[in-house]
């Protein structure tokens, strides 16, 4: 270890033009990476979401999530199907094939979607078109100032 460091210290026009190449040659990797950093792994899927009020669970998987599953299966491309019902939400998401285009895949829903006779006053609508990684929620706290109050009882914490 000493012999690097005595051999660096005494080279050290060397070791900064060593330097510089490989963040030279580093950026240019960079810049020319034909791939995300962060590749999208996630499959095709659409979410089909519909707002209702006034029904527990129970009814709308049987009243809204059920007809709407029922109704897209044969759909091409389709591997399988989820469901959610909460109070005043039926979630279904439709997950396709891997290479599936996106947008024929909507297309193909939204064909679905019309001819569905719903709960009266209930209509379904997908989702933004977006993947499993953009479901990731961002927040940011941000304040102008304190007041002098809060601060004391911070200090004191």
């Amino acid at each position: 270890m000493n012999k690097i460091i005595e051999i660096s210290v005494k080279n050290r026009f060397f070791v900064f033009a060593l330097i510089l190449v490989a963040a030279v040659v580093g950026y240019n990797s960079f810049v020319s990476l034909p791939i995300d950093a962060v590749p999208d792994i996630t499959n095709t899927q659409v979410q089909i979401n519909t707002s209702v009020s006034g029904l527990v669970p129970e009814e709308i998987e049987r009243m809204i999530t059920f007809p709407i599953e029922n109704s897209l299966n044969g759909l091409p491309g389709v591997i399988t199907t989820r469901s959610v019902s909460k109070y005043g939400l039926s979630q279904v998401t439709v997950i396709f094939e891997d290479d599936f285009d996106v947008y024929l895949a909507r297309q193909l829903i939204s064909e679905k979607l019309i001819n569905i006779d719903l709960y009266e006053g209930v209509t379904p609508e997908m989702g933004p078109l977006s993947t499993g990684l953009g479901e990731v929620f961002h927040y940011s706290l941000e304040y102008d100032s304190i007041s002098e109050d809060k601060q004391k009882r911070l200090e004191q914490l």
